[in-house]
């Protein structure tokens, strides 16, 4: 790889690490801490704050996905170069399995800890309210679809320039407030590999789901983008041209 593709990489582990060990190990570590636990209120924004943070440390460097679903939906967008996409998804998926391995390694020192579902997501039995497969899967895509255009429009030309993590930041946030009953939130499959693996069993049988539901969702955004923003994209490319001729 080239030096600006091994940048951009690291960029997106960093973003990533950080994003499945500060929702997750505020799920794991902090949620249910007996008098002090933050509850799924208090996850949401960990989630949220997560990518708000990142989105402003690195994300000038690759752009700050951090998430797989994100980088598809980008690239269905036309806003993701063909050759960044295995490489970020790379990163992404190891660093969250990197995540999830800290955090594993940090809470089962703690006598008498149960990893219990280990932040994973899931389905049926494996729903914190119970929720069916058919249900799952609509949320997913449908908060992920959401994520991605809200990700896209405020990022394009006439939103308010670099205040596009605080927007993002949030959407995140409500989207668990919305979905933690219903998934625990996956709306990115690195973020549900990691923990998934540690937690086993069922939970990653059913991993396919947090991969599927959400790619689809963040590939219909782009597209629907892509085409919203056409027009604004036609204008600019004759507003230069105008230029260059004057």
């Amino acid at each position: 790889m080239d030096p600006d593709t091994v940048r951009r990489v690291v960029a997106e582990f960093f973003g990533t690490f950080w994003l499945v060990f500060g929702g997750c190990g505020a799920a794991v570590l902090a949620a249910a801490f007996p008098n002090l636990g933050i509850g799924f209120v208090g996850v949401s924004f960990a989630f949220g704050l997560t990518v708000l943070t990142m989105a402003y440390a690195v994300g000038h460097v690759s752009g700050g996905h951090f998430n797989p679903a994100v980088t598809l939906g980008l690239w269905s967008a036309g806003r993701c170069a063909h050759r960044h996409v295995i490489p970020y998804i790379i990163a992404q998926v190891i660093a969250a399995i990197a995540a999830a391995a800290a955090l594993w390694l940090i809470a089962s020192d703690k006598p008498g800890w149960v990893p219990g579902g280990f932040a994973a997501n899931g389905y049926g039995p494996l729903s914190p309210g119970k929720y069916g497969l058919a249900s799952c899967f609509s949320i997913e895509m449908l908060t992920t679809f959401f994520f991605l255009f809200i990700i896209i429009g405020t990022t394009s030309k006439g939103a308010a320039t670099g205040f596009a993590g605080i927007p993002i930041g949030l959407a995140l946030t409500l989207i668990h407030l919305v979905s933690i009953p219903v998934t625990n939130t996956s709306v990115n499959p690195a973020r549900s590999t990691g923990p998934a693996l540690f937690a086993g069993g069922d939970h990653l049988g059913q991993l396919w789901l947090f991969w599927v539901a959400p790619i689809v969702g963040a590939v219909i955004a782009g597209a629907l983008t892509r085409w919203m923003y056409e027009r604004e994209a036609i204008v600019d490319t004759v507003v230069v041209e105008r230029r260059r001729v004057s």
